[in-house]
């Protein structure tokens, strides 16, 4: 397993993995700014930081595979 991770790493570093890398990191880039804004609104709340974090955590967990459906591989 930790070799599959590894050759995979290795094709996205040399550029050989994504079709279109620049939509990928668009694509992750706008779910960890849903996650962020989450936290931080979250946060105004006046409990315990664990419970926006989880929270947070749950929406960015859930909103990746739905921005993400569309990555072509090469």
């Amino acid at each position: 397993m930790l070799e599959v991770g590894w050759y995979s790493t290795k094709l996205l570093l040399k550029g050989k993995l994504l079709r279109n890398p620049f939509y990928f990191m668009k694509q992750v880039a706008l779910a960890s700014s849903v996650g962020a804004l989450v936290l931080i609104a979250m946060a105004q709340i006046e409990t315990t930081l664990l419970l926006p974090i989880i929270i947070s955590s749950l929406a960015t967990g859930i909103a990746m595979p739905f921005l993400l459906k569309d990555i072509k591989l090469q």
